[in-house]
């Protein structure tokens, strides 16, 4: 089975850091897109940021482009998402999600497998 833990979120001050790590197990690490979802309450789901374990090419949602960065690890089975810079309006429940490649990055809002959430929460 598919499993998907995210971990790393918390409180931070606005213009903080958190890095959040994603551990995958029960499929072929590089044979995956995965990335990250957020969700504040009575918002929509968004798609934050993905990318394709195996050429390591990644997506942004406008949003985050500068702020944050994606990136795995394939000895760990592991994808990061490093943010800096963060605002209050990054505050949501973040949640890691895959997808058998090929599959466009930009489409993490519909990746198939979507993991436990871990929060997020900016002061300002």
């Amino acid at each position: 089975d598919v499993q998907l833990q995210a971990s790393g979120g918390g409180l931070v001050q606005a213009g903080g850091s958190l890095r959040l790590s994603c551990a995958a197990s029960g499929f072929s690490f590089d044979a995956y897109a995965i990335g990250w979802i957020r969700q504040a309450p009575g918002k929509e789901r968004e798609g934050v940021a993905s990318i394709n374990t195996r050429d390591g090419s990644t997506y942004y949602t406008d949003s985050v482009k500068g702020r944050f960065t994606v990136s795995s690890d394939s000895s760990k089975n592991t994808v990061y998402l490093q943010m800096n810079s963060l605002k209050p309006d990054d505050t949501a429940e973040y949640y890691c999600a895959a997808h058998p490649q090929p599959i466009p990055l930009y489409g993490i809002k519909w990746f198939e497998h979507l993991g436990q959430g871990t929060q997020v929460t900016v002061s300002s």
